[in-house]
């Protein structure tokens, strides 16, 4: 016996699918760091010599300190993409990251999801970090990393218009979960590796902070970052992201 399922039914799953290919659409164009649906952001120029070492989420009042020791160590400048609220709690370190003459840019104030965000959050998001950051180091702040990469165009567009490059990455691993600072180097040597290979710099991403907590351990990062340079420094140059812009 056939059986005839309504039409009703087939509608039903295109519209299903339909709305599933739109959602897997939009996170990709969202938060793969690769993706330009949206619009273009700063992630690393075809110069395979060159290595641009990033942070996220700080500044970190027990770890960051220690990572500028070690960065001061081997005379290496970073940049630092600071949470407007973990900067406000500790202005002293921000200048400090600022004075050892590593970038300092905005990673939000409350680390939201930009790309689900309305407007009007997004420019309270980036201003009020713009501002506290600039009063904090005098001196303007012109980069901006969007929270967990997530953007959409009403951020590359809000960004532009206060005068602000959003960057994004080419290299990163899940080190504010992963408690082994060999498995962090293992795994970016390789990635970094890669792209020197295809002809391209690295923008490598470590946390030296957690947006839910400013405090929270991360020494497999600062680790795994003193090791990264260690092993590059003689082969490769370290340049902060105004290098690129």
């Amino acid at each position: 016996m056939e059986i005839t399922l309504p039409t009703a039914v087939f509608a039903g799953l295109g519209a299903a699918i339909g709305m599933g290919l739109a959602a897997g659409g939009f996170a990709y164009a969202s938060l793969w760091p690769g993706s330009r649906v949206f619009g273009s952001a700063l992630i690393a120029p075809r110069r395979p010599d060159e290595l641009a070492l990033t942070f996220d989420d700080g500044p970190n009042e027990a770890w960051t300190p220690l990572l500028l020791d070690r960065l001061a160590g081997h005379g290496v400048h970073a940049s630092f993409f600071m949470v407007g609220s973990h900067a406000q709690l500790d202005p002293v370190l921000v200048r400090r990251v600022h004075d050892a003459g590593h970038l300092v840019g905005i990673h939000s104030w409350s680390h939201p999801n930009l790309a689900r965000s309305s407007r009007t959050c997004i420019e309270n998001e980036l201003t009020r970090s713009r501002e506290l950051l600039e009063q904090t180091v005098g001196a303007p702040i012109r980069f901006f990393r969007p929270p967990f990469g997530a953007r959409r165009p009403t951020v590359f567009r809000v960004a532009r218009a206060m005068g602000l490059t959003t960057v994004l990455w080419n290299a990163m691993t899940s080190d504010w979960a992963e408690p082994s600072a060999d498995k962090i180097v293992q795994r970016l040597t390789r990635k970094i590796d890669r792209l020197n290979r295809r002809g391209h710099a690295a923008n490598i991403v470590l946390h030296d902070g957690g947006h839910l907590d400013p405090a929270i351990y991360r020494e497999p990062s600062v680790v795994a970052a003193d090791r990264l340079v260690a092993h590059y420094k003689q082969t490769h140059r370290f340049v902060t992201l105004d290098a690129w812009a």
